[in-house]
């Protein structure tokens, strides 16, 4: 499949902090791509480098082949892009919002954008400088699903939004990526909502890639096993068969890419010799905390 975005060994820096470091991953064409990590971890300035507002100090990024601090206005109309700070034109009302962008877009379609407003319950003359943080949410979505876009970027796209909303607009844009057979990268810092709808994903740890597979491949992979009664029994130290170790009450938490005879083994060699090792399911949000840590 064609590559919609190419990160390779992104290099950034402010002053003497290295924010991304030798980044690597690829976007696949009519994918859903997840991009996760913790604050601080640098997705918001790969973000930043792919849509041209910064030029990366080594490294590449290509937006549909093109060098991302040199993307032609052609492909620029291609991208839909919400940033966390949701920016809009405040003073305008929800109609001349929708008037004012479709005149950038050729592709728009008038259809989507009404029939999100209509969910909303607004109406068109209410400025969007009365609403609420999560009602301007809504209508900065609908103009980019609008705009139908070959690729959205979607940087924490539930800011504001409601529990019941942000499942509405996740149902809806599965079926509009499929009919539209549109490219997607999403962040968010409500990791579970991702669960059941991303493709792909890469987890960044102080810039680094982390994890970079299919979201089946990484769930089937990696484990966690309950170490019972083993909570206070001694410091245990990552290494490559322990990727993940917590505490709770009296039982100890392991998570591991490898299999359970291969975790009782290491656990065997640190003393645990008599504790009981159990598989435990655990949801996207559990794996992702137990592979980066709580703090």
């Amino acid at each position: 499949m064609e590559d919609v975005i190419e990160v390779s060994n992104l290099i950034h820096s402010y002053g003497k902090k290295k924010v991304l470091d030798k980044l690597s991953f690829s976007v696949k064409k009519g994918r859903i791509f997840g991009l996760l990590g913790k604050n601080g971890a640098g997705k918001t300035t790969t973000i930043n480098i792919m849509m041209g507002f910064l030029q990366p100090q080594g490294g590449t990024c290509r937006i549909f082949g093109e060098p991302s601090y040199d993307i032609s206005p052609e492909t620029r109309k291609r991208i839909g892009l919400l940033h966390e700070t949701h920016l809009q034109y405040y003073f305008m009302n929800i109609k001349q919002a929708q008037k004012f962008y479709s005149a950038f877009y050729p592709k728009w379609d008038f259809s989507i954008f009404k029939s999100l407003m209509d969910k909303l319950g607004l109406d068109e003359k209410h400025k969007i400088s009365k609403m609420s943080c999560g009602q301007r949410s809504q209508v900065t979505l609908a103009l980019i699903l609008a705009q139908r876009p070959d690729l959205m970027i979607l940087d924490d796209y539930s800011l504001g939004l409601d529990a019941g909303y942000r499942r509405l607009f996740l149902e809806y844009l599965v079926d509009y990526a499929k009919e539209n057979q549109t490219t997607i990268l999403i962040t968010s810092h409500i990791v579970q909502d991702l669960e059941k709808f991303v493709d792909d994903i890469v987890i960044l740890d102080k810039g680094k890639t982390m994890i970079s597979s299919t979201l089946e491949d990484f769930s089937r992979s990696f484990s966690r096993y309950i170490v019972k009664n083993g909570a206070n029994f001694c410091q245990v130290e990552k290494d490559e068969i322990i990727r993940g170790v917590e505490s709770y009450r009296d039982d100890l938490f392991i998570y591991s890419f490898k299999d359970k005879e291969s975790v009782k083994s290491r656990m065997i060699d640190l003393g645990f010799v008599k504790n009981e090792i159990i598989p435990d399911k655990m949801t996207l949000e559990d794996a992702f905390i137990g592979l980066t840590g709580k703090y």
